[in-house]
C-alpha cells in the first residue's frame, strides 16, 4: 500500500472503513479526513502497551456551533477471510468533540486489519430547544414539501375538496383531482387528454398498490407527505414514480435509499437499483457488499439471491468481486 493510500478512509453514506496494511513499526497514525453527514471526521491509532482507536470530528466552525451527537458501532476485522472481529458494544447519542471517543483494545493486532465505523444516526441540537433532531430526517423530502402553497393542496386532498376522480388501490379507494395529477405526471396527463377509460369513467386503477401506499403517493404529489410515511413506503413509491414518470419522486426515493444501506436490505436495494436504473444506489450496494466485505456476513442470503437474480446483475457482482479483491 502506497503512502497516499495508507491514510485513506473509504466511505459510503453511513459507513467508514480504514484498511491498515502494516502498523507494526508505528506508534501513531492519523487518517485523512473523511465526510459522513455534515462533518469531516478522522480516525487515529496509538500504540503503547495497548492499542487505542480514536474517532473525532475535525475542529471547524460547524463542529463548534453544531457538534454531532453520534450513534455508531465500531469494529476491527483482523481476519478478512472468515470475518473475525472485535466489536465495540456501541455508542448511542454521544456528543462528540475532538478526541471524545477512545476505544482501548487489549488484544495485540499484527499484520493487516480493518476498522469499520457504522454510523447509526447523527443528530444536532435543536436551535429552539427540545430534543436533538437527526440530520437524516431533514433535507430532501421536507424541502420538497415545504414550498409555498402546498398546505392548501394538502387540504384539498385530505378533506376531499371538489375531487373529480377516484383512484382504486388494491384494498380501497381515494378521491383526487385530475388537474393536480396531470401537472405532476405526464402519464396521468395523457390519460386525461385522450379518450381513454380513465377520462370517460373518472377513475384510475392502481391495483398494484395498497391504499396506505397510494395515500403516501398522493400525499407526495400534493406536497403533504410526512418523513416517517415516506420511509415506510419508499419501495412502493419508487415503483409508482417509475410507472407514472414522476422524476422528482424517483430521485427522492433514490437519494433516501442511499442513506441507510445495511446487511438486511442491501440485496433488495441492489435488485431495485438494477430494475429501476438507479446508478448511485447500485454502485453503493456493490461497494458495501464487495469493497467493504459485507458479503461475508450474509453468505446464506447472498447464495439465495444468486438463485433468482438477473444474470446480467450477477455478472456485474462477480466482476466487481474479481476487480476489487485481485490485489488484496
Amino acid at each position: 500500500m502506497s503512502d497516499s493510500t495508507a491514510y485513506r478512509v473509504e466511505t459510503t453514506s453511513r459507513l467508514a472503513q480504514w484498511k491498515i496494511e502494516n502498523f507494526a513499526s508505528c506508534t501513531y497514525r492519523k487518517s485523512d479526513p473523511f465526510k459522513i453527514g455534515n462533518w469531516n471526521w478522522r480516525l487515529s491509532l496509538e500504540k503503547n502497551r495497548t492499542l487505542s482507536i480514536k474517532l473525532y470530528p475535525e475542529i471547524s466552525n460547524l463542529t463548534r456551533e453544531q457538534p454531532p451527537i453520534a450513534s455508531f458501532i465500531i469494529r476491527v476485522h483482523f481476519s478478512v477471510g472468515d470475518r473475525k472481529a472485535l466489536v465495540h458494544p456501541g455508542i448511542t447519542d454521544k456528543p462528540l468533540k475532538n478526541d471524545d471517543f477512545v476505544w482501548t483494545i487489549e488484544t495485540p493486532l499484527t499484520g493487516k486489519f480493518i476498522i469499520d465505523v457504522e454510523f447509526l444516526d447523527l443528530k444536532i441540537a435543536s436551535p429552539i430547544g427540545g430534543e436533538p433532531c437527526s440530520i437524516w430526517a431533514q433535507g430532501f423530502i421536507q424541502k420538497q414539501s415545504n414550498a409555498a402553497g402546498l398546505a392548501s393542496l394538502g387540504r384539498m386532498l385530505s378533506e376531499s375538496i371538489h375531487t373529480d376522480i377516484t383512484i382504486y388501490a388494491s384494498d380501497g379507494s381515494i378521491g383526487a383531482h385530475r388537474a393536480v395529477l396531470a401537472t405532476r405526471s405526464p402519464v396521468f396527463c395523457s390519460m386525461f387528454s385522450h379518450d381513454l377509460k380513465e377520462k370517460e369513467l373518472s377513475t384510475i386503477n392502481i391495483s398494484d398498490m395498497s391504499i396506505e401506499a397510494c395515500q403516501a403517493f398522493l400525499n407526495y404529489i400534493y406536497g403533504n407527505i410526512q418523513h416517517d410515511e415516506f420511509l415506510i413506503h419508499r419501495l412502493a413509491l419508487l415503483r409508482a414514480a417509475d410507472k407514472y414518470d414522476i422524476s422528482d419522486l424517483k430521485e427522492a426515493c433514490h437519494e433516501s435509499l442511499l442513506e441507510d444501506i445495511d446487511t438486511k436490505n442491501v440485496l433488495e436495494r441492489l435488485q431495485n437499483a438494477s430494475l429501476y436504473q438507479l446508478p448511485k444506489l447500485k454502485s453503493s450496494c456493490m461497494r458495501y457488499l464487495v469493497k467493504f466485505g459485507m458479503i461475508f456476513d450474509i453468505r446464506d442470503d447472498f447464495n439465495a439471491f444468486l438463485q433468482c437474480a438477473d444474470r446480467e446483475l450477477i455478472a456485474e457482482i462477480f466482476h466487481e468481486i474479481l476487480t476489487t479483491w485481485k490485489g488484496f
